[in-house]
């Protein structure tokens, strides 16, 4: 593959041009396995190569520490080589929490369930060139390229700790509702968060303090609630959504945050 600006050949299919400082690649979608990462690489709306990065777990069963850390940062090194402007991330959940931490993009879960959603819903008719352009991906691929129109929404800039605010201060859970409202303030798209008075009159838990995004209201907005015991929190999360879809979608994001640092049932 050559730069699509001066031409110049690229070691790999997308990687960032050093001659004219040019990226020939927007966003880069991985989908882990125990074993390896597929890594496709887009350009607004079109596929323009492919990578797979592998290891092998010394168990055949799990990495171990230091393999996950090294597979992580393989992984995380060929993303870098594409200066993505976001990437999409879906699959084995440890190699994925790693290679996040180790990348500094806007990075973006792809929902368990949203894989297959729309992978056979007869979206799309017959003669659209997108049936062509989406043919030979995988549903995560699908999925991302259905769901572009998501870098509309505003990205704030503002640092997670000074998106906290409101009359009320106290977080249920002690430090496990710190960490479910600063993985909530880490999203770029939320712009706010306003915790909510405490209701310690409901049913008795053992399972701990759980984290939740509700369902996203009509101007794009979600609450975060937050369950310990018999206390429940309600906190209003203000985002960059317009409307109740794009709103739908960053509370998918954001549940998969919640579950990937463990506040949530898998």
């Amino acid at each position: 593959m050559n730069c699509r600006r001066c031409g110049t050949p690229l070691e790999k299919p997308g990687d960032y041009c050093l001659t004219c400082n040019t990226a020939n690649a927007d966003a880069v979608v991985a989908e882990f396995e125990p074993d390896r990462a597929r890594l496709t690489l887009l350009d607004e709306d079109d596929v323009v190569g492919e990578t797979t990065v592998t290891t092998r777990p010394e168990d055949r069963e799990r990495l171990s520490e230091v393999q996950l850390r090294n597979f992580a940062g393989r992984v995380a090194d060929e993303i870098r080589r594409k200066r993505p402007e976001t990437v999409y991330a879906a699959g084995e959940r440890e190699p994925l929490r790693e290679t996040r931490a180790q990348l500094h993009h806007e990075f973006y879960r792809v929902p368990d369930g949203g894989a297959s959603e729309g992978a056979h819903d007869g979206a799309g008719t017959a003669g659209d060139p997108s049936d062509d352009r989406e043919a030979d991906v995988s549903p995560v691929v699908r999925w991302v390229l259905d769901r572009r129109g998501d870098r509309s929404l505003a990205v704030v800039e503002t640092p997670p700790r000074e998106k906290i605010g409101g009359s009320h201060s106290t977080l249920i859970g002690d430090r496990k509702g710190r960490k479910a409202v600063q993985t909530v303030a880490e999203h770029p798209h939320v712009k706010k968060i306003v915790p909510g008075p405490i209701d310690a009159g409901g049913t008795g838990s053992r399972t701990g303090l759980r984290a939740k995004a509700t369902r996203a209201g009509t101007n794009g907005n979600v609450r975060l609630l937050l369950r310990d015991g018999s206390s429940v929190q309600e906190n209003r999360i203000v985002t960059t959504a317009m409307d109740r879809e794009t709103g739908e979608r960053v509370r998918e994001d954001l549940n998969e945050a919640l579950r990937d640092a463990e506040l949530q049932d898998a």
